[in-house]
């Protein structure tokens, strides 16, 4: 087919109204990642340049609501000024945005001794989050114009918009780190008690086993307890894993028999902390349940762009019911988590990468977790 428009034309960037737009976006999204960290120096820092560029100005300030965060371009001797404006223009409010506004500034208020300053005038407008003013943007030029106190106000609005999804994923983060530490709380203490007694046994018939048993003991506590990082690696999940079933076939012998099966490929990959670790302590204590042997299968499969894991056991089973609400988050069923790891899972990678639970009484149980190989902002901390 022949391309006769213009806009098809190899180099053609459109009109200047185009490439304006264009350049706007461009800085937006250089600052954007800064401002999702919140509002302080470093990140200020970070986006002042690229504000600047947005407004065309001569200098850009960011402020708290009371301090000079950051400065961009000419005049910096006017900085510590930045943090008392800002504080003028929000004293009195106790915080609240109903009555802070955007306003502009004039000489008198920015006397200046530097010959050739180009500082002499500026827009300040306010940062705000729900109701709360978190602090100000500040654009100063050599004269004020209604475009510049319009455009200030446009990007005060969309940094506001940036610091309200910072507060979010900050929120969302707190939330999962009070949903890993339900889970850590949920371990069991009879494993704790059960696996120390079991190496108290061995410390007389077999010193080497106890201690190798000890070391395990204390790598698990470690892993299952540490303090930092949402995601893991699948590598490192299994490691705990298999401490954890070291632990527990000292405790039962041949009662517990285990098969593993994990494609090398997919080691890497990141999943949530503790996701797969609860499935197969349910697995130990559903398999051995009323048996007197219980068979642990754990599967690793690459299947493309998804990796796929699944604990099977051969123990007693559940009513499909009961599972459903404990993966919808009845507490009082769920004595592993799996509604918090289920909804870790679907929080990472959105609702197509849940549990998948096949069980039913007497038929033992079967559940799939499905995750990418790779996930946009999931990697291990």
């Amino acid at each position: 087919m022949a391309r006769n428009n213009r806009w098809w034309r190899r180099g053609h960037l459109g009109s200047d109204t185009d490439r304006a737009t264009f350049r706007a976006l461009h800085q937006a999204s250089l600052a954007s990642p800064a401002l999702r960290l919140g509002l302080n120096p470093d990140s200020a820092g970070r986006a002042a340049p690229h504000l600047r560029s947005l407004l065309g100005t001569p200098a850009l300030a960011l402020t708290d609501t009371a301090t000079a965060l950051a400065w961009d371009g000419l005049g910096h001797h006017h900085q510590d000024e930045a943090g008392a404006i800002a504080a003028e223009m929000i004293e009195g409010e106790e915080g609240s945005a109903d009555h802070v506004a955007t306003r502009t500034i004039d000489r008198d208020r920015l006397s200046c001794k530097a010959p050739g300053c180009e500082v002499r005038s500026g827009v300040v407008s306010p940062l705000v989050v729900e109701d709360r003013v978190l602090g100000t943007v500040q654009a100063f030029s050599p004269i004020p114009t209604a475009g510049l106190v319009r455009a200030t106000e446009e990007v005060a609005q969309w940094v506001s918009g940036q610091l309200e999804l910072a507060e979010l994923d900050a929120s969302r983060n707190r939330a999962i780190e009070a949903e890993v530490r339900a889970l850590r709380a949920q371990i069991s203490p009879h494993f704790i008690y059960n696996s120390l007694g079991a190496i108290a046994s061995f410390v007389r018939t077999d010193p080497d086993r106890a201690r190798e048993l000890l070391l395990e003991f204390a790598d698990f506590t470690r892993y299952s307890f540490r303090r930092h990082g949402e995601y893991t690696t699948l590598a490192e999940e299994l490691r705990s894993i298999e401490r954890y079933l070291l632990l527990e076939q000292a405790r039962f012998g041949d009662r517990l028999q285990v098969t593993l099966n994990v494609a090398p490929e997919v080691l890497p990959v990141v999943v949530p902390f503790l996701c797969i670790q609860p499935l197969v302590e349910n697995a130990v204590r559903h398999g051995l349940e009323g048996n007197q042997t219980g068979h642990l299968r754990i599967a690793a499969h690459d299947r493309g762009h998804e990796c796929v894991v699944e604990v099977e056991d051969d123990g007693s089973g559940e009513e499909p019911e009961r599972v459903r609400r404990a993966l919808a988050g009845d507490a009082e069923l769920d004595s592993v988590g799996l509604g918090n790891v289920d909804g870790r899972l679907r929080a990472a990678f959105g609702d197509d990468y849940g549990l998948v639970v096949e069980t039913a009484p007497g038929a033992g149980t079967r559940v799939v977790v499905r995750v990418p190989k790779f996930a946009p902002g999931v990697s291990a901390g």
